[in-house]
């Protein structure tokens, strides 16, 4: 094997007919493994009004062990808390759940809707079943960089502790802020050939090192210290990069399924087309800052119909990944995402003997 395969393995998920809360899609899950050994999904389900709330199912597998549906159990999290509701409706969305070893607990990360805008908010289970709120993250500045009161989403947490950049081990979140001038809407409007602002466009990772000490595991949502991790590069995510699966660890390193927002070529008269792929990035196993590889290309890009044509056209958005360890392939992963913003679908990546050439960690270019 000379690179990273992904297999589509199909639809796993889609909107109940006569279901209201999936009135408007179903899309976006969190996949982790239970206590019990089987996999849950956690989607984020749409309510007319794009009242949206976080779900939980059960996925079941065929003969062949590939995912083949799901069992809908009921509600995660319905948007309740100040920061989750606005006068016209509310969202709890996105979600990405880790086992975080050091406190034997799920670790949820979600996308809290208020009339502030989206932020990164926290919750943590023993079993899945039963959430406790933590509230919303907080950020220290980094030099003139101010990350509170900004735009994010899409954040994920390293299942191990990571020692931030003083060299103490601390609970490590990959995010992406939203920065005034750095939606793929906005920077559409830029010229082709431009230079991206690393600190504006980039993946960072952030360290909570006080949820290592004594406090204990209910003081997580303070990062007070940050490194920037990877801009823009390649053509495909030339608008945007940002998170999508969290990191989970493979015989290379650190693997996470990441979007990059790019145009497509047919233009309308609402302005031009957005294309949300999806990309490889391998961080180093001991220091995760360090890339050691970068897909140049895609490895899923909208093609069928599902992808295509739905609530937001061409998207395919990763947000949860399973180690097949229970069939006895450590090397494959399956990665559930996001379809047009409305269905949900599964493909198998299968991981190489060894790692391919790659693409720059950043724009040689790029501005500091």
């Amino acid at each position: 094997m000379t690179g990273f395969q992904l297999q589509r393995l199909g639809l796993v998920m889609e909107p109940e007919p006569g279901n209201p809360l999936e009135a408007e899609g179903i899309l976006n899950p969190a996949a982790v493994r239970g206590p019990d050994g089987e996999l849950y999904l956690f989607p984020r389900l749409v309510g007319r009004g794009n009242y949206s709330r976080i779900g939980i199912a059960r996925v079941r597998f065929n003969e062949a062990g590939d995912p083949a549906g799901v069992e809908r159990i009921g509600i995660a999290l319905e948007p309740e808390a100040d920061y989750e509701l606005r006068p016209d409706g509310g969202g709890c969305e996105d979600p990405r759940i880790t086992f975080f070893e050091p406190f034997q607990r799920y670790i949820m990360t979600y996308t809290a809707f208020s009339p502030q805008g989206p932020r990164i908010a926290l919750a943590l289970s023993k079993d899945l079943f039963h959430w406790q709120r933590l509230g919303l993250a907080t950020f220290s500045p980094h030099d003139d960089i101010e990350f509170d009161g900004v735009d994010n989403k899409d954040a994920g947490i390293f299942p191990i502790a990571i020692n931030n950049p003083i060299g103490q081990p601390a609970l490590a979140m990959l995010h992406r802020p939203l920065f005034p001038g750095t939606r793929p809407e906005e920077t559409a409007h830029y010229p082709a050939f431009r230079t991206a602002d690393l600190h504006r466009e980039s993946i960072w990772i952030s360290y909570c090192h006080t949820a290592l000490e004594d406090s204990g595991p209910y003081r997580l949502g303070q990062f007070t210290s940050h490194h920037r991790l990877a801009s823009p590069v390649s053509s495909w995510e030339r608008l945007k990069i940002g998170g999508g699966t969290p990191p989970i660890m493979t015989r290379h390193g650190w693997l996470i399924i990441y979007h990059g927002v790019s145009e497509v070529a047919e233009s309308s008269s609402e302005g031009c087309y957005l294309c949300y792929s999806a990309g490889v990035m391998v961080l180093s196993k001991t220091h995760p800052r360090l890339i050691c590889y970068r897909s140049p290309k895609p490895v899923l890009t909208p093609s069928l119909p599902q992808e295509r044509r739905g609530t937001v056209a061409n998207v395919v958005f990763p947000t949860g990944i399973d180690q097949r360890l229970d069939l006895g392939t450590p090397d494959r992963f399956d990665v559930y995402y996001g379809m047009a913003d409305n269905r949900i679908g599964v493909a198998r990546l299968d991981v190489p003997d060894f790692l391919p050439p790659g693409a720059l960690a950043d724009h040689p270019e790029a501005k500091v």
